[in-house]
């Protein structure tokens, strides 16, 4: 354990917070719908990039029913670049389930968020915390950094088990949203100004590289597709990515088992 104590924690990470606090569009937002989104695009996704595809995702989908009446191949058009389109496809179901389930309105408890597509169970608890000021307990990357910065000096492979009951004590109950914000800020600082604490985690795992791998013949294959209006012949888009036709063809045939891809007289089509 550090030396501070949790008060002193707490008045250095609101101090930085007042000073330093980062400025995003779906922070001033009050509308559930708005907050939803920032989140599930910001799962896997660094936020300079989500900065600049927030805004024009809610401009054509303002709404659950706009989100779930679009067509999939409209809304991925607006994901992409965002990167992981299966989130895109996720969001896109769970629009309508919304729509069907709840009549449109967000459910506050992670319980019943995590019930939806794609959303696990840190992902429904951020969403209530940030959606509607819930005192729920959560980690990601920038929270966790912070608390092995502070509470685990010295400490290699420290597990999400030992931090979580760190996060439920310190947590400002009344501020939640506003205290885990300010928690993301001071780490996003401590991994710009320090080698990333969260390396110390046992639970820190590299990325995988990107160039040549499946998910970037994926993200072609949707590209190509977004791009042509009219369906393609499936030796056709295998040409157009330039990459091995059999490796091609394994991940469209993947691709159309999860509904990403529709085939229709040996033409290939966006849902």
């Amino acid at each position: 354990m550090s030396l501070h104590t949790f008060n002193d924690f707490k008045k250095i990470i609101w101090e930085y917070y007042r000073n330093n606090g980062r400025n995003f569009d779906w922070r001033h937002a009050d509308d559930p719908y708005k907050i939803f989104i920032s989140e599930v695009m910001l799962q896997q996704t660094q936020t300079a990039r989500v900065a600049q595809k927030y805004p024009q995702f809610i401009s054509e989908f303002p709404n659950f029913k706009a989100l779930s009446q679009a067509p999939l191949k409209d809304v991925l058009a607006q994901w992409q670049g965002l990167g992981y389109n299966r989130r895109g496809m996720f969001l896109h179901q769970a629009g309508t389930i919304i729509m069907e389930k709840y009549n449109g309105i967000l459910p506050s408890d992670p319980e019943l968020l995590v019930e939806l597509p794609g959303i696990g169970q840190a992902t429904a608890a951020s969403i209530s915390a940030f959606a509607f000021n819930t005192p729920t307990v959560f980690i990601e990357t920038n929270i966790r950094a912070v608390f092995i910065h502070f509470f685990f000096t010295g400490r290699d492979t420290v597990h999400d088990n030992e931090i979580f009951p760190l996060v439920a004590q310190t947590l400002e109950k009344e501020y939640a949203r506003d205290w885990y914000y300010a928690l993301m800020d001071y780490g996003v600082m401590l991994k710009k100004t320090l080698t990333n604490p969260s390396r110390k985690s046992k639970h820190h795992t590299k990325q995988s590289k990107f160039e040549g791998s499946d998910r970037q013949i994926r993200g072609m294959i949707l590209k190509i597709l977004i791009q042509h209006q009219a369906p393609l012949f499936e030796e056709n888009l295998i040409a157009l990515t330039q990459k091995d036709p059999q490796k091609v063809s394994g991940i469209i045939e993947q691709m159309i088992k999860e509904g990403f891809i529709c085939k229709g007289n040996g033409s290939l089509y966006m849902a």
